[in-house]
């Protein structure tokens, strides 16, 4: 089993993660942050990942500590998930279409944290969220799963099609980067034996 749970509790917020890698895109996400939990729900579906959020934040304040914060603690519980990450493809990469918007993700499961966020939002909110918190979505995951994660929209006008482009096409790559390879026999994908 590919799974893993993560409790984090701060101040700030107090978030519980479940993840099942080789779910069926089942999703239950409750983070207070209506636009969050509907991307989430599509990570999920997309990545065919079982996936349980909850999260009870500092709303009073704004939204950034509770999509951060998230975005963390998700994160972990992958990393944790994969365990070992043998067998795994470990890179993967995809163009992401979302009416007009394209985005374009590649990943590299290779325990060095990284990000390259190239998108841009013409307007500050979506609804009521904060445009700039898809990056700090993407960061805290990024930094916390343990991978290479580069993400660029090459176009796009409205900024509910870039961002979901974003999520979307996250789970799709993790989806394949994270497939059982059976020529890899088990093995850790890395000439070091380690990952």
């Amino acid at each position: 089993m590919r799974a893993a749970s993560i409790s984090r509790r701060t101040a700030e917020t107090d978030v519980t993660v479940s993840i099942d890698l080789d779910g069926t895109g089942k999703a239950a996400i409750a983070t207070g942050v209506g636009f969050l939990d509907h991307m989430l729900e599509l990570f999920a579906r997309h990545g065919l990942f079982d996936l349980e959020v909850k999260v009870d934040g500092d709303l009073h304040v704004d939204q950034h500590h509770t999509t951060e914060d998230a975005g963390i603690a998700l994160g972990q519980a992958f990393a944790k998930a994969l365990g070992e990450k043998r067998g795994i493809a470990r890179y993967a990469d995809i163009h992401l279409p979302m009416d007009e918007a394209l985005t374009r993700i590649a990943i590299d499961i290779s325990g060095r944290p990284f990000l390259v966020f190239r998108t841009e939002f013409r307007v500050e909110k979506i609804g009521q969220f904060d445009t700039e918190l898809v990056r700090e979505w993407f960061q805290a995951f990024a930094m916390n799963a343990g991978i290479t994660l580069h993400v660029e929209t090459l176009y796009g006008d409205n900024a509910h099609h870039i961002a979901e482009s974003c999520f979307k096409g996250l789970a799709r790559t993790l989806r394949k980067a994270v497939s059982i390879d059976p020529r890899e026999e088990g093995r850790v994908p890395s000439t070091k034996g380690t990952l």
